[in-house]
């Protein structure tokens, strides 16, 4: 196949354009410090369906449930738009959905922390289910030799676009009168609902120029919602017969675990555990941002000189330094903590790119792009449960902090070490039985 033309493969980079404001202002910036003032009256504890529960905590398992939801819904949603070739279809829907979630925020308020705690986990599904479709349009518009760069636009077009956003929602959050705004909790508001409207409205390019997706000629063995999962087994058993890459789904399912973990307790850990002030934590997340753009134009070509793996294998020894530093940060250390923020910035974007990216150069040519891609996606939705509820528990366990479980993170991260290098391993011994 040949890349696609330059206006598709920008239309393909404007959703990462569209959608990143969720990841940036609602993930990891505004709503986390939002949600910390609104539910932190009762010594951080929230009460919820007859429980009660750390606030912290209470956001991790919300997240939880929302990708064990994904989780689930992914295969049956992926072999229909298979059969279908209506992916674009689901793309639009779960689009949608987030997007209007997002812009509901706008009502949470410590007065219906049950409204915010499910907007937060509709706006959740929305984003992850999209990008489940969003996924599986790269081998269909890059050929193999693009794909690492166009995987990369994809990124940096969704870096610069949320710092935009979120330098606007800068504005409204300390430049208050200026807009006749009354309060902190209106600002954060007003930017909620802007997140829901750019997601929106950015996505419409999108979805005008992708194509529809190819329907397959197969016929669902049995009924459409089952059939999911029987391409699911069908995926796995072809991993059998694909050693590198069941191996590189195993570190990929650990080290994912960590990223995804950080990158959405990262806020809580920084306002609860060490009493960032929010308007620090926003800088530093900008900070991120900023840095991510040039970090991952730097892997992609790191990977093009020594490997995809071989550049994996240095973001992850990054990612784990980086856990360590965070474990030892003392509390209040501002600048300390800006340091730690670039370092993952720097990799944050590279690894998802790289990745993504690899899972796609490693995939065997087939039409039924959408199931490989539904099985990466459950992968990293699993990896992402455990995490979370891993990360809550073990912060209930130890009286409230999180310091143990940034640790545990590190953990996670060496062993996805340990298997990528054996995936390297059995990469150069099956390369010398071939020869």
């Amino acid at each position: 196949m040949q890349t696609t033309p330059k206006k598709v493969i920008n239309a393909w980079a404007m959703y990462d354009w569209a959608n990143s404001v969720y990841n940036l202002v609602i993930t990891s910036t505004m709503f986390p410090a939002y949600y910390d003032a609104v539910t932190s009256a009762n010594n951080n504890h929230v009460k919820l369906l007859g429980r009660t529960f750390v606030n912290s905590s209470l956001y991790n398992y919300s997240l939880g449930v929302a990708f064990l939801i994904v989780a689930f819904m992914s295969p049956i949603l992926s072999s229909i738009a298979d059969y279908k070739g209506n992916k674009k279809s689901f793309l639009r829907f779960f689009c949608t959905l987030g997007s209007i979630a997002c812009s509901g925020l706008f009502f949470f308020n410590e007065n219906n922390i049950g409204l915010g705690i499910v907007l937060v986990i509709l706006a959740c599904i929305g984003y992850w289910s999209s990008l489940v479709f969003y996924n599986s349009y790269l081998p269909e518009i890059a050929e193999e030799k693009d794909r690492d760069a166009v995987s990369a636009k994809g990124f940096v077009m969704g870096y610069i676009g949320s710092v935009l956003l979120q330098i606007f929602c800068f504005i409204l959050l300390f430049k208050q009168e200026w807009f006749g705004i009354k309060s902190d909790g209106q600002a954060l508001q007003i930017s909620f609902l802007l997140v829901g409207i750019w997601w929106f409205g950015f996505a419409q390019r999108t979805l005008f120029i992708l194509p529809k997706g190819n329907p397959t000629a197969n016929r669902p063995e049995k009924n459409i919602f089952v059939n999911g999962f029987i391409e699911l087994k069908k995926v796995w058993y072809q991993l059998k017969h694909m050693p590198i890459l069941k191996t590189y789904l195993a570190a990929f399912f650990f080290y994912n675990m960590g990223v995804q973990t950080v990158m959405l307790a990262a806020t809580l850990y920084g306002k609860s555990e060490l009493a960032i002030p929010t308007s620090n934590l926003i800088i530093a997340i900008l900070l991120i941002q900023l840095v991510a753009i040039s970090g991952a134009t730097f892997i992609a070509k790191l990977s093009g000189k020594f490997g995809n793996m071989q550049a994996l294998i240095f973001t992850i020894i990054v990612w784990v330094c980086a856990c360590i530093a965070g474990y030892y940060l003392p509390k209040g250390n501002i600048n300390a903590f800006y340091v730690v923020a670039a370092v993952i910035g720097f990799v944050m974007g590279g690894i998802q790119s790289l990745s993504r990216s690899t899972y796609a150069k490693l995939m065997p040519a087939t039409k039924d792009t959408t199931s490989f891609f539904s099985f990466y996606d459950v992968t990293e939705k699993i990896a992402i449960v455990i995490g979370m509820f891993g990360y809550g528990y073990i912060t209930e366990l130890t009286g409230g902090s999180q310091r143990n479980s940034v640790l545990w993170l590190a953990i996670l991260f060496i062993i996805g070490l340990m298997i990528l290098l054996y995936a390297i391993k059995l990469k150069k011994k099956l390369r010398h039985e071939t020869v």
